[in-house]
């Protein structure tokens, strides 16, 4: 089977993982990285064992051993780097959001289908085997008719008033902080795992630290707030709480709080689905379990176990019963099925049901906009904007 050549432009935060999940992979050769500078690109390929550090983006791009491209760089570059990837015919696998805006999205979602190629979106929460089983049992109706989808993602990274992000800044993370970052995550699971979509949303948004005391030279994600001698007064404008109810094709109704200020909250994603003949629920923090509620019977724990899982979901589970697998299992299963997808010709019929793609992405980003709309129109309903989808195979959920 010939090998595959891995190129990654944007070495910061999530590249080390990207590079964890394909190297778990083999048959894909890391052939090397571009960042800000050449200077930081050569720092950065020897702290992550890369052999190769290339001046440009560009210059990665133009290298034939290359066929496949990973987009790690901050929101405002996503749109110029994967639409230069895709005209240069590489396959391109790019961190969520998509794009800065819902427009930017929808360009690189049609550049995407014209040029052929594989288009992936990492909404990697979908790689959990439970995520998968959760799934499965939603689509033989062992649930009954969803009427309620709701829960939470829950953050504390910039409770210290003295945390600063380029994420906070409109002009490198868009227009939307909290939700464009995590809520955008529980959007694309919600939709994944109900096989539905959400039509239409009323969203109230809150800055709870409307001012931060931001380092005066370094802006990095997830940097350590105490480190810094010299900071600057920063005023932000983006939400860091959000409440939103949300109306679904199916007739369900749910509610989404999403929030990055909640001290004790580290990565809390939790998701529940309640149908007419019973309910399931499943959270990040606790992967290998999923919870079956019923109503007059006991509830009930489904434990990660391959041998107990549907058969859809028992390829996403690698490790037998009572060995935890968990987020970094989860974005290797993402990648596992993005590579297999490539393999596979990088067709629509080929394309694995469980992977998001950029027409995933671009939907993903007319639900945060219609969010957006909603709170700034004074928290009245917003409809979400129909995309235009790729046809898909008969019966094929997204």
């Amino acid at each position: 089977m010939k090998r595959l050549g891995m190129g990654l432009v944007g070495p910061g935060f999530i590249a080390a993982h990207h590079l964890d999940a394909v190297r778990r992979l083999g048959l894909v050769d890391v052939i090397g990285i571009a960042g800000s500078s050449p200077q930081s690109a050569t720092k950065r390929a020897r702290e992550l064992g890369v052999g190769r550090a290339y001046d440009s983006y560009q210059a990665l791009l133009a290298d034939p051993a290359v066929d496949v491209v990973h987009n790690t760089t901050p929101n405002h570059l996503h749109k110029e780097v994967s639409l230069a990837a895709l005209r240069a015919g590489k396959h391109v696998i790019s961190d969520k959001p998509l794009a800065s805006s819902a427009q930017e999205s929808r360009e690189l979602f049609e550049a995407a289908r014209t040029a052929g190629v594989a288009h992936v979106v990492t909404f990697n929460y979908r790689g959990h085997a439970l995520v998968q089983q959760a799934r499965s049992m939603i689509a033989k109706g062992k649930l009954g008719a969803p009427v309620f989808v709701h829960g939470r993602y829950l953050q504390d990274w910039l409770t210290d008033e003295r945390t600063y992000s380029w994420r906070l800044d409109p002009r490198l993370g868009g227009a939307s902080s909290a939700l464009g970052d995590i809520g955008s995550h529980w959007c694309d699971l919600a939709e994944h795992v109900t096989g539905s979509r959400i039509t239409a949303v009323l969203a109230d948004l809150h800055t709870a630290v409307p001012v931060r005391q931001a380092p005066a030279i370094s802006a990095k994600a997830f940097a350590n707030p105490t480190r810094a001698a010299r900071r600057r007064a920063v005023r932000i404008t983006s939400e860091d709480l959000a409440s939103v109810l949300l109306r679904f094709d199916n007739g369900a109704r749910g509610c989404l709080v999403v929030g990055q200020v909640l001290p004790g909250h580290k990565n809390d994603l939790r998701l529940e689905v309640n149908g007419r003949l019973a309910s399931v629920a499943w959270q990040q923090e606790q992967p290998n379990e999923l919870w079956i509620g019923h109503h007059a019977q006991a509830n009930t724990v489904l434990a990660r176990d391959p041998a107990q899982l549907d058969t859809a979901a028992r390829g996403y589970a690698h490790l037998p019963a009572g060995h935890p697998e968990a987020w970094a299992d989860a974005f290797r299963n993402l990648m596992a099925d993005a590579y297999a997808w490539i393999r596979r010709g990088a067709t629509p019929e080929t394309r694995p049901p469980a992977l998001p793609t950029f027409a995933d992405g671009y939907r993903n980003s007319l639900v945060i906009d219609a969010m957006l709309r909603s709170h700034a129109a004074g928290g009245i309903w917003q409809d979400v904007e129909n995309p235009i989808e790729p046809q898909r195979k008969k019966g094929e959920r997204g």
